[in-house]
C-alpha cells in the first residue's frame, strides 16, 4: 500500500458497532516540562496529571512528561513563553519582576500561623484552593503577567510547612546570626535578615551543591523538598518550626499561550479539569510525606531533628504580623505593584473561606473534586486566555 494511502487510513475514523470511534493517530501530544528529577513526587503528580488530560479529552489529547531533562526550574518561564514546552511547572518566585502580583498573593501564605491548630496538616490545601479562585476570577494583573510571557494559567499548587535545613545546629536566634540562608521567596529572605541572617537566591536544582559545599548553611525548604530534590543527602540538621508558611508561588500547569488557543473548547475544559487534581495532589501528598521523610532523616540518616526554642518561635510569629503589612509596602517599592494592599485585603475572607471547606476533607481524590467544583469548572474554556 502506498503511504500516503496508509496513513489515510490510519488518520481515518473507525466504525465499530455503528459508532465513530477517533483513531489513536488523531490525538495531539503536548509537551509537559518539571524541573524536579524522575521519581519524585512532582514528577509523579505530572504524569498523572497527563493521564487526566487524556481521560477527560477522551483521547483526544496526550501529555509527555520531561522531569528534568527539556527545561530545569531557571528556564522554565522562557522555555513556556517561547514554546521550548507547551506546558510548565511553573515556579514564580524564581521570577520575581516578572510574576509580581501573583507573588506577593504567594508569600501572604505565612498568615496561614494565625489560623492555628485548625488547619494543621492542611495548610497548604487550604492556602492553594483559596489562591486559584482569587487568581482566576479577582486579579486581572496576574493574568496580565501570565499574557505578557504568552502564558495561561490553569493550575497552582504549593508544598508543605517550610523549615531550616542546615548543616549544623540552628535552633536560636543566636545561632541564626551570619549564617547565609537559601530563601525562595522575599517573605524569607526578610524573615532571614530580621534575625542576622543572609539570604541567598538559588534554585531548588543547584541547592544540594551548595549545602554541601557551605555555600549556605541552611536552606529552607519542605520536608519532602529533601528527598525530591537529593538535599537530605548534605543535611545533618533540621529545625521543623521555623521559619514557617508554605511555598506556594507555583503555578504548575501554566500552559503556552499560542498552544492553548489552538485547542478546542472541551480540550481546553480537560486541562482544567486535569488542572484542579494536580491542584490538589501536590499539597495534599507534600503535607502526608512531611512526617515520613522526617522519620527517615531522623532514625536511617542520623539526621538531629529539632525544634527552635520559645525565643525564636514566638520572634518569628511576631515578625509574621509586621511582615503582613511590610509585603504590600515591598511590592510597591520594589516592583511597582500599587494596589498590594487592596488585593491582599480582598484575598483574606477568601483564605478564610477555604480553610473551613477543607476542615473535612479527607483524601486527595476528595479535594481534587472540591477544587474542582468551587473553582475549576467555573473557569469559561472559551474566554479563559483567549
Amino acid at each position: 500500500m502506498p503511504v500516503t494511502s496508509l496513513v489515510r487510513v490510519l488518520s481515518t475514523s473507525l466504525v465499530v458497532g455503528g459508532m465513530a470511534l477517533s483513531s489513536v493517530a488523531d490525538a495531539r501530544t503536548l509537551s509537559y516540562a518539571i524541573g524536579y528529577p524522575p521519581g519524585s513526587d512532582s514528577a509523579k503528580a505530572a504524569q498523572n496529571y497527563a493521564d487526566r488530560v487524556e481521560k477527560f479529552s477522551d483521547g483526544e489529547l496526550s501529555v509527555k512528561v520531561y522531569p528534568l531533562s527539556l527545561l530545569n526550574f531557571a528556564e522554565t518561564s522562557a522555555g513556556i513563553r517561547d514554546g521550548m514546552a507547551d506546558i510548565g511547572y511553573l515556579l514564580s518566585a524564581y521570577f520575581p519582576s516578572e510574576y509580581a502580583h501573583t507573588n506577593l498573593l504567594a508569600e501572604a501564605a505565612m498568615q496561614l500561623q494565625f489560623f492555628g491548630d485548625e488547619i494543621q496538616g492542611k495548610e497548604g490545601t487550604a492556602y492553594i484552593g483559596a489562591l486559584a479562585e482569587y487568581i482566576f476570577f479577582q486579579c486581572e494583573e496576574c493574568h496580565s503577567e501570565f499574557e505578557a510571557q504568552n502564558q495561561v494559567f490553569t493550575g497552582i499548587a504549593s508544598s508543605s510547612n517550610y523549615m531550616l535545613n542546615c548543616s549544623e545546629p540552628v535552633t536560636t536566634v543566636e545561632e541564626l546570626k551570619g549564617k547565609r540562608l537559601r530563601a525562595a521567596g522575599s517573605q524569607w529572605s526578610r524573615w532571614a535578615q530580621t534575625f542576622g541572617a543572609s539570604p541567598v537566591t538559588l534554585s531548588g536544582n543547584e541547592t544540594f551543591e551548595a549545602l554541601e559545599q557551605g555555600v549556605v548553611d541552611c536552606a529552607i525548604i519542605s520536608a519532602p523538598d529533601l528527598e525530591n530534590l537529593g538535599i537530605i543527602e548534605a543535611t545533618t540538621d533540621i529545625t521543623i518550626d521555623v521559619p514557617g508558611g508554605v511555598f506556594a508561588g507555583a503555578p504548575i500547569s501554566n500552559t503556552n499561550r499560542s498552544t492553548w488557543q489552538s485547542l478546542t473548547d472541551n480540550q481546553r475544559t480537560a486541562m482544567l479539569h486535569a488542572g484542579a487534581y494536580i491542584s490538589a495532589e501536590i499539597p495534599w501528598v507534600y503535607h502526608q510525606r512531611e512526617a515520613a521523610v522526617l522519620e527517615r532523616a531522623r532514625d536511617e540518616m542520623g539526621i538531629e531533628v529539632h525544634t527552635a526554642s520559645k525565643e525564636l518561635q514566638e520572634a518569628t510569629r511576631a515578625f509574621v504580623r509586621k511582615d503582613m503589612e511590610v509585603i504590600s509596602q515591598f511590592y510597591e517599592e520594589t516592583y511597582g505593584v500599587t494596589n498590594g494592599a487592596e488585593m491582599l485585603e480582598e484575598f483574606r475572607p477568601v483564605l478564610e473561606k477555604w480553610v473551613e471547606l477543607v476542615k473535612d476533607v479527607d483524601s486527595q481524590e476528595e479535594l481534587g473534586e472540591l477544587y474542582w467544583n468551587e473553582v475549576f469548572s467555573k473557569v469559561d474554556a472559551s474566554t479563559h486566555g483567549m
